[in-house]
């Protein structure tokens, strides 16, 4: 009888082991803070990351960097919860050695170029050579320009590059929060210049291509893991799959370019 009770103890002792071993882990819910760049290929990516993981993703939008309080670096100061963030290379890498994100965790995403986009109805203009380009600047009532990382080129390299910083100081403007497109889309601005990637989900505008490669600028976006996240692991594996070769032509088809891989 004691025998009995030993093996009876035995095994209900391993069914509750093996209970535990097979029972579902917990699925997290990671906060993942996201500028403007990398958003539409994380829109369609992210959702293919919740089914298979079973994760649910609760994104918060601003910009790399800049003074509003949507910019991400600013959200982190107010220590909102954040498990990663998806941002312009450099301004991660200030958070990095800020020691507010992890530097092992970095993850190098895409690159970015910047394009022009007018109101849809609108002709395209010519901007396939630098005095093309000089020449549509020069053209336009209104230009606008976003206050991240492709407006800043804009305003402080592009436009004396080019020769007109003085000519442009007076019409052109730089937008903050919202996308550049929207504005262009609405009448307020002639014409508008971004990340490609930021411009193409916006509708009301035509796209009228990249700025030549000449002047180009080309942003490098970045994910990290911020010290303080709740959900380190999980927040790995999501850079991990947003980088993957699984993830490359969703990447493509939203106006990015893939890194390559060394």
């Amino acid at each position: 009888m004691r025998g009995l009770k030993a093996r009876t103890g035995l095994l209900a002792g391993s069914l509750l082991a093996a209970s535990i071993a097979f029972s579902p882990v917990q699925a997290a819910e990671l906060h993942v803070l996201i500028s403007g760049g990398f958003s539409a290929a994380y829109e369609k990516l992210g959702k293919q990351f919740e089914a298979q993981t079973g994760n649910t993703l609760v994104t918060e939008h601003g910009p790399s960097m800049g003074k509003t309080p949507e910019a991400i670096p600013n959200r982190l100061a107010r220590h909102e919860p954040a498990d990663v963030v998806i941002m312009v290379g450099y301004a991660l890498d200030d958070l990095i050695k800020k020691g507010q994100v992890d530097p092992g965790s970095r993850v190098e995403l895409a690159d970015s170029a910047i394009g022009m986009v007018v109101r849809q109805g609108q002709p395209k203009p010519d901007i396939s050579t630098e005095a093309a380009l000089k020449k549509t600047l020069l053209d336009a009532k209104s230009v606008a320009y976003s206050d991240s990382a492709s407006g800043v080129y804009i305003e402080r390299e592009l436009f004396k590059k080019l020769g007109i910083e003085a000519q442009l100081k007076p019409k052109a403007v730089k937008v903050p929060k919202v996308p550049v497109a929207s504005q262009v889309a609405s009448g307020k601005y002639e014409i508008g210049f971004q990340q490609v990637a930021e411009l193409l989900p916006v509708p009301g505008v035509t796209f009228v291509g990249r700025i030549p490669d000449s002047v180009q600028s080309i942003t490098r976006f970045a994910g990290g893991v911020p010290v303080s996240a709740s959900h380190p692991k999980e927040a790995a594996e999501l850079l991990k799959f947003l980088s993957s070769p699984q993830a490359q032509p969703v990447v493509r088809e939203t106006g990015l370019e893939s890194v390559a891989k060394k």
